[in-house]
């Protein structure tokens, strides 16, 4: 779980800012919408093969 720790004199704006940041590089949310249905195997091989040919 990734914290903030709010630095003196800083907006409250600027942490979320940073906390976000943060949320984005780790992942997170890319890993949430992924769990968010349940996906049958044969999507996934779908999916992941549609990914390999766009690389």
């Amino acid at each position: 779980m990734p914290k903030v720790i709010l630095r003196p004199n800083e907006s409250v704006e600027k942490a979320l800012r940073r906390l976000k940041k943060k949320i984005d590089k780790e992942g997170i949310m890319k890993q949430i919408r992924k769990h968010r249905h349940y996906e049958k195997p044969s999507q996934k091989r779908r999916r992941k093969a549609q990914e390999a040919l766009r690389r």
